[in-house]
């Protein structure tokens, strides 16, 4: 009870925290049920929290000095608070709802990455980078929606974490090679015919275009796996999955102009749209 209470505590907290920093979890967390919003808000509060810690701390070993804190909130047993409203509200959602521990550490494990230079060294360390963090966040707010049907859309949901990971990483781009970062894999970008330190830099030319063009033919990859068993989801599990409703159009967009110059936006009724028509119908057979 004690859980629950701090999750609609700092409720209007943690809910603007995620319409500020993440705003298209934000609407999908809408179309959840009254009793399970907050906790869908907390999980997504902290996930902003912790993919936003090369934002908002200079320097990697103040960032992982950071992620250690996070780890110590998910670590804590008992009701003492932190005063941190996000914290507070993840302890909560935690232990209402029994969610395992190794998840959060293993997210917390994969954002290191995020603070330093280092380029991803391939496609499989991308898709582990992204099962780690999105798929694990969208099968962690799966369990809280439903806790018995979860587990049965567990691949599912990895497909979609990946689907949705490198459409994000895409989006973000222009930002990443501003500040010399690369998740474009290593194997990818030779391939293709370049460099990590050539695509940061802008000097890839053609090579560069063309290793983008693979990372959105491996988004979609995993983006029709997803939609091919989305018709199976249960109403009950939509919430978590009605991100992927904007995944499609966004990589549609990337398509049309180049994701290395600019980023990729829907417009707001378009994605209202979106979610509203896959919170209502789900994903239909293909």
């Amino acid at each position: 009870m004690a859980g629950t209470l701090d999750i609609v505590k700092n409720g209007d907290i943690v809910m603007d925290a995620v319409r500020a920093a993440d705003h298209d979890r934000y609407l999908s967390a809408l179309y959840a049920p009254a009793d399970k919003r907050g906790a869908l808000l907390a999980l997504y509060a902290f996930n902003a929290e912790i993919a936003g810690v090369r934002d908002r701390i200079h320097g990697p070993l103040p960032g992982e000095v950071r992620l250690q804190w996070w780890r110590d909130v998910v670590a804590a047993d008992g009701d003492a608070g932190t005063g941190h409203p996000t914290a507070d509200a993840l302890r909560a959602t935690i232990a209402a709802n029994k969610l395992p521990k190794s998840a959060f550490e293993n997210m917390l494990e994969a954002r290191i990455f995020d603070l330093y230079d280092d380029p991803m060294p391939s496609r499989t360390d991308l898709e582990g980078y992204c099962g780690e963090t999105a798929a694990a966040l969208i099968q962690l707010a799966a369990m809280v929606l439903d806790p018995a049907a979860a587990p049965g859309f567990a691949e599912l949901a990895g497909r979609a974490g990946c689907a949705q990971a490198i459409t994000g990483l895409l989006l973000m781009l222009p930002l990443h090679r501003r500040r010399g970062q690369c998740f474009v894999p290593a194997d990818i970008l030779a391939a293709a015919g370049t460099t990590p330190e050539e695509f940061v830099k802008g000097e890839g030319g053609a090579a560069a275009e063309r290793a983008v063009v693979a990372m959105i033919a491996l988004a979609r990859e995993h983006l029709n796996a997803f939609e091919k068993g989305a018709p199976a989801l249960p109403v009950s599990l939509r919430p978590a999955f009605l991100p992927l409703a904007l995944t499609h159009a966004y990589l549609d967009k990337m398509e049309k102009a180049s994701a290395l110059r600019r980023t990729a936006a829907l417009s707001t009724f378009g994605r209202h749209w979106l979610l509203l028509r896959h919170a209502m119908r789900g994903w239909m057979p293909l």
